[in-house]
């Protein structure tokens, strides 16, 4: 039996006690202070919090960019605070996906290029991975612009192509900081849309860092960041409505 997204049973992401501090002009400034929060396998979690709270540096220690100053963060069974960097640029590699608020595209890359880029860095590029990227390139309606460079799309469609190139490699968890934040209201609700649509659709746990209040209707849950801990709230979508309207 294929699992609802919207009533997700297991944990993808733990945070237990975590928090980070950092050296600043001789003194210690604490961001977070004993975060604590689980995120559930097929979730959509958007992450708030006011400016400098901490978010991205969540998102960092979740990824294995950064370490925590103590706590433990687990992501799919895997303690990815004890790790050490290779094993942690590994993880990385194999099981998340990133989508940036600048896109982050390789301008001397062509957008299939960009789009393969993950499966290279694993050391695999088979016909069927390829065929996998040109099929998220027509799910993405950017499949006639596989040969385009980036600076020849617009912000919308280089974002699409992103949301793509974080799919790629079939991650169980797509991490997105302000993905929408660098476009107009109405390409930035488009995106994510499509956002929204491909990662449920593929069973994907996706955490979403926003400032936007049209981003957090499409949650599951809201986490907000404040005085370095974690505040989950309720779904602010009806239970058991999709993002497309239908139940």
């Amino acid at each position: 039996m294929t699992s609802d997204p919207h009533h997700p049973t297991s944990p993808l992401i733990e945070l237990k006690a975590v928090s980070r501090s950092f050296r600043e002009a001789g003194q210690e400034r604490a961001v977070l202070r004993a975060a604590s929060g689980t995120i559930n396998t097929g979730e959509l979690v958007v992450l708030v919090g006011r400016s400098g709270s901490g978010k991205s540096t969540l998102l960092n220690l979740i990824s294995g960019i950064d370490l925590p100053s103590s706590g433990e963060v687990w992501v799919a069974g895997s303690e990815v605070s004890a790790l050490d960097e290779h094993h942690r640029t590994l993880f990385r590699r194999r099981s998340i996906g990133f989508i940036f608020q600048f896109f982050n595209l390789l301008p001397t890359l062509t957008v299939e290029e960009n789009l393969l880029l993950p499966l290279e860095l694993n050391g695999r590029v088979s016909a069927a991975d390829r065929d996998r990227a040109l099929a998220l390139l027509d799910e993405v309606d950017l499949r006639e612009r596989a040969g385009t460079f980036p600076d020849r799309l617009s912000g919308g469609e280089q974002q699409r192509v992103a949301v793509a190139r974080a799919l790629a490699n079939n991650p169980p968890l797509v991490l997105a900081d302000e993905p929408t934040g660098n476009l107009d209201l109405e390409t930035g609700l488009e995106v994510i849309e499509l956002l929204d649509r491909l990662t449920r659709r593929a069973g994907k746990t996706l955490l979403m860092v926003t400032h936007s209040p049209e981003v957090v209707g499409v949650a599951d849950r809201v986490m907000t960041l404040v005085d370095g801990q974690l505040i989950t709230t309720s779904k602010p979508r009806p239970a058991g409505q999709r993002s497309d309207g239908q139940r």
